[in-house]
Order: C-alpha cells, then sequence, then structure tokens
C-alpha cells in the first residue's frame, strides 16, 4: 500500500529509494540499496527477504528484470508483492502481482523504477517517473523527494498519507567516511509525510554535505575577523585558543564538523554562525 521510486544517479555512484505510503514506517521495510550494486523497493505485501536476496544477485552482476524474475518465481506469494529494482547499468524492472489491490502498476526507464498500489490511479506512477526524468538538474536526493512530491500531488495513496523514506548510498558517502551510507531519513507517522521529508533532507543537506571547494573563504583578514567577533559574543575563547580552534568547537556543538576545512570556511557555516550569535556588524569584504 505504498508508492516509490527506485533509482541511479546518470554517473552511477548513488542509488536510492524514495517511498510514501499510508502505513506506520514504510521507510523502515520498503527500501534496500548497496554502493555501486543498487537499490530496490518490496511493497504490497512486504517481503523482508527480497532486500538480502536482491541485493545479492545485483553484486553477482544479474541485470535487475533477472533479479526480479528470479525473486518472484521463488515466491509463491507473488501475487501479492509489489517490487522494483535498479541495478548498476541498463533499464530499472518491477513486478506488480495480480492481486495488489487497486490501482497498481509500475512504469520503469533508463536507471529507475517507479511503483505503487492501493494509489489513485496511474496519474501517480506518471507523475513520479515524469519528474525523476524532468529532475535530472538537482542533487540526486532531492531529485529523489521532488519526484516523491510529485507523485504524492498527484494523488498518492487513495488511503490518505502517513509515513515516507528516503536511502541513498554512496561509497565512502556516509559520516566521516565511515560508511556507505549518504541519506538515510524516515518519517514514520505524519499528517504531511513527503513535506516532513523534504524539510528533513534541507536539514540533512546544511549539516552533512560536503562542502564545494569553489566556495570556500579563507579564514584570513576580514573573513577571520568576523568570524572571531560572533565566536566570542557565543562565548568562545577565541583569544586563548585561536580563532580556526574555537570555530572547530563551535561547529561540533552545532553539529557541523562534516563542513569544516582547515584553514578555510564554508560559507554555509558562515551564515549559520551568523544567525545564531547576536548582532556583531561584518566587515565589507567579508562575504
Amino acid at each position: 500500500m505504498t508508492f516509490s521510486l527506485v533509482a541511479r544517479s546518470a554517473d552511477g555512484r548513488l542509488h536510492g529509494v524514495a517511498v510514501a505510503s499510508k502505513f506506520l514506517a514504510a521507510g523502515a521495510l520498503v527500501p534496500a540499496a548497496a554502493a555501486e550494486v543498487g537499490a530496490l523497493a518490496t511493497q504490497a505485501h512486504v517481503n523482508l527477504a527480497y532486500r538480502p536476496q536482491g541485493l545479492t544477485l545485483l553484486r553477482t552482476g544479474v541485470a535487475a528484470a533477472d533479479v526480479v524474475a528470479g525473486l518472484i518465481a521463488a515466491d509463491p506469494e507473488r501475487d501479492h508483492r509489489q517490487l522494483g529494482v535498479v541495478g548498476v547499468s541498463g533499464s530499472g524492472a518491477n513486478w506488480t502481482g495480480p492481486a495488489c489491490h487497486p490501482w497498481a502498476g509500475g512504469r520503469t526507464g533508463d536507471g529507475w523504477a517507479a511503483q505503487g498500489n492501493v494509489l489513485t490511479g496511474p496519474e501517480v506512477v506518471d507523475a513520479l517517473g515524469d519528474a525523476w526524468l524532468a529532475g535530472s538538474a538537482l542533487p540526486f536526493a532531492e531529485r529523489l523527494v521532488a519526484a516523491l512530491r510529485a507523485g504524492d500531488e498527484a494523488g498518492g495513496d487513495r488511503r490518505g498519507r502517513q509515513s515516507a523514506g528516503l536511502l541513498v548510498v554512496e561509497r565512502g558517502g556516509g559520516y566521516a567516511g565511515g560508511s556507505d551510507v549518504l541519506v538515510d531519513l524516515r518519517v514514520d507517522d505524519h499528517p504531511d509525510p513527503v513535506a516532513e521529508l523534504s524539510r528533513l533532507l534541507a536539514v540533512h543537506t546544511m549539516l552533512f554535505s560536503r562542502p564545494d571547494p569553489a566556495t570556500l573563504l579563507d579564514l584570513s583578514g576580514a573573513v577571520a575577523d568576523e568570524v572571531a567577533a560572533l565566536l566570542s559574543a557565543l562565548g568562545h575563547s577565541v583569544a586563548d585558543d585561536g580563532t580556526e580552534a574555537a570555530l572547530i568547537s563551535w561547529a561540533g556543538l552545532e553539529n557541523l564538523e562534516e563542513r569544516l576545512v582547515p584553514g578555510r570556511i564554508d560559507p554555509v557555516v558562515l551564515t549559520h554562525l551568523r544567525g545564531v550569535a547576536p548582532h556583531v556588524p561584518a566587515p565589507r569584504s567579508a562575504s
């Protein structure tokens, strides 16, 4: 009782799943993904075994369509299942069992698969696919959520709204490079879960995205003076520790450590610092 999009980035580095449903914590059950391997969504009458089994097949180089075929062939309850799969190359694939509650069906294309059941109609899956195709200029995670939003606005789950989830993987993309899980966000029970998922993704992006090297500012001159004044206004000991050490200490408290770069400052960090500190006039040359 769900609609979802499973997709791969154009360069093949990212795989992800976005899902929404009138079902508690659908994001805990539906998605599975592995970096540089693929992603899948199991829904309708969820078969959790599809997740490890599907990823294992993808790791061996089995194409998405053959993964779908293999999983449902071995499942006596296949008529009640819905499944979407994307691998490292080629088109996505999906399956909608004939016993799934209407409206149920899906669309696929190069690197993506959209599917849903208990929907208001086929316009939901069409909106998912069309929004995905139209969103190529967006960052991958935002593109997935934009597609999910389009499906929701087209009617979504005909029973209503309750939960949404987003899973994105990239090799070494997790916190401090310690895992491949780039984004793992869930809205388990909310009156407008897709909107809340979008809000959470914006917070996640602000806190955990790596800074754009082209935008970094040298932590010197007027910029350093402003940062020192802002940190001092917040009670950090700039005189004793030095500006950069005080910045590192403050950023850790604000959960912005992933955006720190030695000797420089991310404009996102500077903007946040300006927003939380008592008013300190910015030098004209600081940006």
